[in-house]
This record gives structure tokens, C-alpha cells and sequence, in this order.
């Protein structure tokens, strides 16, 4: 496991759920602070903890949550794969994913999520709780769709999108590289890559 924050504690969740044992955790501030276990699981140190292993030996699992504005999980996922580390997709027994979608590398698909016939999802992506992605999608790589987002049918998501909790993207849209679609939000035009779509704006409760 790779990283050991919030993200990571679901995935060693999920990993428990599919009965495989995660052998250790790298995560520079667990090694600097000297503990020696993290929720169970031996802490190896920093990323470079891994030299020790063959790619051959040990299969990964980004622990890096997806967050607005930072390249850091994909910058982990990419320094190892071509370091030839293999990062299995993780499907949560508890979630529903059609025989004909097609999951890249890396993937994780958390409880409860949906992905329909035909739709593809890219390496490193994340589809979180709850998550819909309705038939014929097209999801590219280090994307997040956040707990309860849906996707209607035919949609497609560039590289690196954001998809936050709650929103909505309605069949056949097209959402360029790198745009993020805020909480709640319905999107009912396509986007371009790096443009950012508000959600609906919170309303404050008058005081008595």
C-alpha cells in the first residue's frame, strides 16, 4: 500500500473484504515518526522501501486520495509503472460491475458502486461509493468520481476530470482533460478541458 490517509484506510478496507493480505504500508511520515505499524499492517518506510522487492513479487495499491489541485497520486502511480509494477484493479465484492466493462490498470471501484455494460474506465481512476456509471462510457485515466456522482449513459471524461459527490452528468456528454465538476451539479452541456462547473450554491439558514 502506497500512502496512509484517509483513501488508503477505505482501501485496506476493501483489500480485507477480497480476503488478500496487504503486506505493508510506504508512507514517508509513518517512517519518520517511527511507528512500526499502521491499522495492523507493518510499515515498510518511504516509497523506497520498495526497492527491496521484486516487481514480480508484490503487486501495488495507491493509497493516495484523488484532491483537487494536486498531481500527487498520479505522479505516484506513473513513477512505478514504469518502474513495471503491476497495480491490480480492486473491485469491492459489494459492488455491481458489468462482464463487458473494461477496467484499466490500477482502478478502484469502492462499495456500492455501479459500472454498466460497455464502459470503460482508464488506469488510476477512482469510482467511489456509490458512484454510477451507466452503459457505454468512457472514462480516461487518473480520473475521480466521487461518492454519489452519476454518469448517464455515453458519457465521456478526459483525462485527470474530477467528478465531486452528488453531481450529475447527463447522457452524451463530453468533459475535456482536467475539468472539475463541483458537488451536486448537473451537467447538461459538454465542457472543455480545464473548465470548472460550480455545484449548487449552499443557502444559508437566517437567524432567528
Amino acid at each position: 500500500m502506497l500512502g496512509a490517509g484517509g483513501h488508503a484506510k477505505v482501501l485496506l478496507a476493501l483489500a480485507t473484504a477480497l480476503g488478500s493480505k496487504v503486506a505493508g504500508v510506504c508512507d514517508p511520515a509513518l517512517a519518520q515518526s517511527g511507528l512500526t505499524h499502521w491499522r495492523g499492517v507493518p510499515v515498510l518506510g518511504s516509497d523506497d522501501a520498495l526497492n527491496q522487492f521484486s516487481q514480480d513479487d508484490v503487486a501495488l495499491i495507491n493509497g493516495i486520495g484523488q484532491v483537487i489541485g494536486s498531481g500527487v497520486r498520479a505522479k505516484v502511480f506513473a513513477r512505478f509503472r514504469d518502474r513495471l509494477f503491476h497495480f491490480p484493479p480492486l473491485l469491492h465484492p459489494a459492488a455491481w460491475v458489468a462482464a463487458t466493462a473494461e477496467l484499466g490498470d490500477g482502478v478502484q471501484i469502492m462499495a456500492g458502486a455501479i459500472v454498466q455494460p460497455d464502459s470503460r474506465v482508464g488506469p488510476n481512476t477512482i469510482i467511489n461509493t456509490r458512484a454510477s456509471i451507466d452503459h457505454d462510457c468512457q472514462i480516461g485515466a487518473d480520473v475521480h468520481v466521487a461518492p454519489g456522482a452519476i454518469l448517464c449513459g455515453g458519457v465521456t471524461l478526459g483525462d485527470r476530470v474530477f467528478i465531486a459527490s452528488g453531481a450529475t452528468v447527463i447522457q452524451g456528454i463530453s468533459i475535456g482533460a482536467g475539468a472539475i465538476v463541483g458537488a451536486g451539479a448537473v451537467v447538461v452541456r459538454d465542457l472543455e478541458a480545464g473548465a470548472v462547473l460550480l455545484g449548487t450554491k449552499p443557502r444559508l439558514r437566517p437567524h432567528a
